[in-house]
């Protein structure tokens, strides 16, 4: 398949496509005329990509995970593998906790606002909100 069909088939441009390959994420088959011919392991390839990137794999941390898939086992590779995943998860409850408190709020001004109560309420939504900015704020400070 070539790349605009590939990029078609997957939803993504094709300068992301190339880009993936600049970073070894992606190896199609160059054919003699120059054009990149992807196949099935390109298409397993690019499905563990974007599922890795949904779930908010950097392409530095795509490309560590890659690699474990290559080499072979051994505990240093289960290490690395392991604590890459650990750190993935400790985000991923952070970003949990903050969608579910994030929800909480937009359920609460829905209350407040619900039958055109906004004008009685602006004042708590105001305070409510501006609650929830800093919380925000607290929380990126406490990452750095």
């Amino acid at each position: 398949m070539k790349i605009k069909d590939f990029a078609n088939k997957y939803q993504v441009q094709t300068d992301t496509i190339r880009y993936y390959e600049k970073e070894n994420l992606l190896n199609p088959i160059r054919r003699e005329n120059g054009y990149r011919e992807y196949d099935e392991a390109c298409e397993k390839q690019i499905q563990i990509i974007i599922v890795l990137k949904q779930l908010g794999f950097t392409i530095k941390e795509i490309q560590q995970l890659l690699v474990l898939r290559t080499d072979s086992v051994s505990t240093e590779c289960n290490d690395a593998a392991a604590m890459l995943m650990n750190q993935k998860i400790m985000k991923l409850e952070e970003k949990v906790q903050f969608y579910q408190h994030a929800l909480k709020v937009v359920q609460t001004v829905k209350e407040l606002v619900n039958e055109v109560r906004y004008l009685e309420n602006k004042d708590v939504i105001e305070t409510l909100l501006l609650s929830f900015y800093e919380h925000t704020l607290k929380e990126r400070s406490d990452d750095e």
